[in-house]
């Protein structure tokens, strides 16, 4: 999905407070096996809660209900927010075997809370299924399927005490709340693993967190998560957008990631590296090959466009995408920072460009101070493809998308 469809489409969903990115079984499963994979027992006698999550929607809660045994859950807990626009769409709950009663609509309820403690084969047909979840609930027998007497809100006393009866919240939470989400989660010392966008990475909030080793990225991001499940009233943006064979419309995007503070294999994994000489020799990046790794004009760090490129043997501070993040490992890198965002205490910027103006490529002036690129990482010159910074005496300069300062750890 092209970067400026895929920011059009999360756009839209804040400004319209509109939430319904629906995650697909097989995304949930890629994910969460890697964490089973790195400890077999991380779920084990645990309560699992799904607090963003419609039990007759949410692929997150079939995963769990049907791998409860499995993976050795004590307790599985999911609540929604209200009816949705896919409501009944995905999982067919209820309904979807001739042996059970078919239901008209969906209970006429604000919000609904599944407790599920126990599951197994209650139809002795020889296998588990959803099946099986239904008729127990349906019979209450060792779970619970009631109302929320509120609107599920996770905001609201009901779902936090059931955040505070959980031991790991994993689920897809709304975008346009998601700093008070996160925040939460991370004030009641909660594991979690919840899906985000890239730039969530970068917020003021969140990449303390991150540079503090608090919390990290999942073993996906981008591509990893194959697209979200929307209700017809969402327009399918991008190339890759598409209804699947079950009728579901799926649109994909490269700019969402997993975050979580739960250890897992791929985190301690080594980013293989190659000196500065032999990047600037054979690097397959044309900004590198053959080329000088380049100073910010206004931070004593160098410039690495990519995260492969990264020389072993520079002991200085470097700057790179905050796609690294996606490779980073405590134990091979030290985060010290990020531009813009006011947490680069240990690599102070040393020049400001309130005398500069902003220039578009045709020459206008966007009306725009350089005071807006204080904090940027920004280098000499102009490439020639987006606005640079001017000032009276010609200087110019142009900033880089966001960057996280680095250095190599010291073992």
């Amino acid at each position: 999905m092209p970067r400026n469809a895929t920011t059009k489409l999360l756009h839209n969903a804040k400004k319209s407070k509109s939430d319904e990115f629906y995650t697909q079984y097989s995304d949930i499963q890629k994910e969460v096996e890697a964490y089973l994979e790195y400890n077999p027992n991380v779920f084990r006698n645990k309560v699992v809660y799904c607090n963003c999550d419609d039990p007759f929607e949410s692929n997150f809660f079939r995963y769990f209900v049907l791998n409860f045994n499995r993976i050795g859950l004590k307790q599985l807990i999911t609540t929604s927010y209200k009816p949705s626009p896919v409501a009944n769409t995905q999982l067919e709950l209820y309904g979807d075997d001739k042996t059970l009663k078919k239901l008209t609509g969906r209970p006429k309820i604000t919000a609904n809370k599944f407790i599920i403690n126990e599951v197994g084969d209650i139809d002795n047909d020889g296998e588990f299924s959803l099946k099986d979840v239904a008729l127990q609930l349906k019979k209450n027998k060792y779970n619970e399927w009631t109302p929320l007497t509120g609107d599920g809100d996770f905001r609201s006393d009901e779902s936090i005490s059931l955040l505070k009866q959980s031991d790991i919240v994993v689920t897809n939470p709304p975008f346009s709340l998601f700093r008070e989400y996160i925040k939460q989660l991370v004030d009641h010392d909660k594991q979690f693993l919840i899906i985000a966008n890239i730039n969530a990475v970068g917020n003021k909030e969140v990449f303390p967190w991150i540079k503090d080793n608090r919390i990290w990225l999942g073993t996906g991001m981008g591509r990893w998560i194959s697209g979200f499940i929307v209700p017809e009233s969402y327009e399918l943006y991008g190339s890759e957008a598409r209804i699947d064979e079950e009728g579901n419309r799926i649109v994909a995007t490269n700019n969402c990631l997993w975050l979580t503070n739960i250890d897992h294999g791929k985190r301690h994994q080594p980013l293989p590296l190659m000196t500065m000489s032999d990047n600037i020799k054979f690097s397959s990046h044309k900004e590198i090959k053959g080329q000088a790794y380049i100073k910010y004009d206004n931070y004593h760090a160098i410039e690495v466009p990519y995260t492969d490129a990264i020389p072993i043997d520079y002991d200085g501070i470097m700057g790179v995408p905050i796609t690294f993040l996606d490779k980073y490992n405590p134990d091979q890198f030290k985060i010290l920072g990020i531009t813009q965002r006011g947490c680069h205490d240990e690599v102070p910027d040393t020049i400001k460009y309130d005398d500069y103006w902003e220039v578009k490529q045709n020459g206008q002036k966007t009306g725009s101070s350089g005071g807006k690129t204080n904090e940027n990482a920004n280098m000499l010159g102009n490439d020639g493809k987006k606005n640079y910074f001017i000032n009276k005496k010609g200087r110019i300069i142009q900033s880089k998308y966001l960057r996280i300062f680095i250095k190599h750890s010291k073992v």
